[in-house]
């Protein structure tokens, strides 16, 4: 049986679970790229990610009632294999680490009932898998991977399955994710070379683009953890076999604060909640904008277990990455009127977001820790000026991100 044929057969079998995600054109996007902009949406599955679809193929493969299923996962593994094995009546380990969000451990017990337990052991995620893989040795478990694994990378085929049913036709081109390369595996498998890719991966994982640059899998640890979704430090073997002879320039990397502009515009204007690695491929179209005028390209929005109690932090980041909030480490003279002079100069669309003064009695000039916010990124030419000419001593600290880890 062709990998088609499979990838169709692990389709079929998963509605007996679940319908197909939808497939939906975006009037907005379309209207800016000049393209036919369709939003593949698997943030709308029964665990908001396509995760699910792996775990149901790899399990349906090796079903036995007392069969024991083990699997290390911090975020939509673990909530799709928890589905799963309240799905097929069977008893599941989810390892996880320490210090996963109470909110993913809730999830994954909520999905998988009383056929779940939970283990939390580790503070890293490398600490958490090896307890997984010791469990499964001492037990005779069966492990799931979250990507490296055929089953499972035949299983996220069934994405590509249902664009192609639902578009009627192929897209010109598919933008993913890439994180372990299990979805982007298992779409360019079914595809072939009938569609155009573009793999887009955060700046602080590139797991492809160096595993492409290096003939094989390398480890490009320390990650930014940001993009939980898609943050890897090592593609899989498995899934790079399967993606080697991808061109370098289909694989794009886009920095962490410029996705979350993306996630906030995608909430505040479309209504659409979406995790980091979920806008991944929707941000991406602000940099092929040349390539897909007049052409249908299909966006997989891959998740939208997005925790709100992380949006103050996304907003922040999205208005750094834009240009309209910014950190500033000012010399105030001690002096009446000191503070009166500076706030003089700040413009009609100028908001003190963050203001603290440490005043220290022994010295003439006081520091102060001041974050600005405005309207328009060029206000703070104007600003920046006006510092200048009022003799202000002060520092831009809004890019240091080792200040920024400890006063922003």
């Amino acid at each position: 049986m062709s990998f088609q044929d499979s990838a169709r057969a692990a389709e079929t079998a998963m509605r007996d679970v679940f319908p197909p995600t939808p497939l939906l054109r975006n009037d907005l996007l379309s209207a800016r790229f000049g393209a036919d902009i369709w939003l593949k949406r698997e943030d709308l599955s029964p665990v908001r990610s396509y995760k699910l679809r792996g775990a149901f193929n790899a399990m349906r493969k090796v079903m036995a009632k007392d069969a024991v299923f083990v699997c290390a996962s911090a975020g939509n593994h673990a909530q799709g294999v928890a589905y799963m094995c309240r799905h097929f009546g069977v008893h599941g380990v989810i390892f996880m680490p320490v210090t996963t969000p109470q909110q993913k451990i809730l999830k994954t017990k909520m999905f998988g009932g009383a056929h779940v337990e939970v283990r939390l052991t580790g503070d890293y995620f490398d600490e958490t898998l090896s307890s997984a893989q010791d469990f499964c040795a001492d037990t005779g478990g069966h492990f799931l991977s979250p990507f490296d694994d055929e089953d499972v990378i035949e299983g996220q085929a069934s994405v590509a399955v249902e664009i192609e049913a639902q578009l009627g036709r192929l897209p010109d081109r598919i933008v993913l994710p890439v994180g372990g390369g299990g979805l982007s595996a298992g779409t360019r498998s079914y595809f072939a070379d009938s569609v155009a890719y573009t793999f887009v991966e955060p700046h602080g994982a590139m797991s492809l683009a160096e595993a492409l640059r290096a003939g094989q899998p390398v480890d490009v640890s320390p990650i930014s953890s940001f993009v939980d979704g898609a943050a890897v430090a090592k593609i899989g073997q498995r899934t790079f076999a399967r993606l080697s002879d991808v061109s370098p320039a289909d694989v794009l990397n886009i920095p962490e604060d410029r996705i979350c502009t993306t996630i906030v515009e995608m909430l505040n204007v479309e209504g659409l909640v979406l995790e980091p690695a979920g806008a991944l491929s929707v941000d991406a179209l602000k940099d092929i904008r040349d390539q897909i005028a007049g052409q249908t390209v299909v966006c997989v929005t891959s998740g939208g277990n997005f925790d709100f109690e992380r949006l103050p932090e996304v907003k922040e980041r999205a208005q750094r990455y834009s240009g309209i909030k910014k950190y500033f480490i000012l010399r105030m003279p001690q002096r009446p009127g000191a503070l009166k002079d500076f706030l003089s100069i700040l413009g009609p669309e100028d908001d003190i977001a963050r203001f603290e003064y440490l005043k220290k009695s022994a010295r003439n000039f006081g520091s102060v820790l001041i974050g600005i916010e405005t309207q328009r990124p060029e206000n703070f030419d104007r600003l920046r000026a006006a510092l200048d000419a009022g003799g202000f001593t002060y520092s831009d600290i809004t890019n240091d991100e080792m200040l920024a880890q400890f006063v922003i």
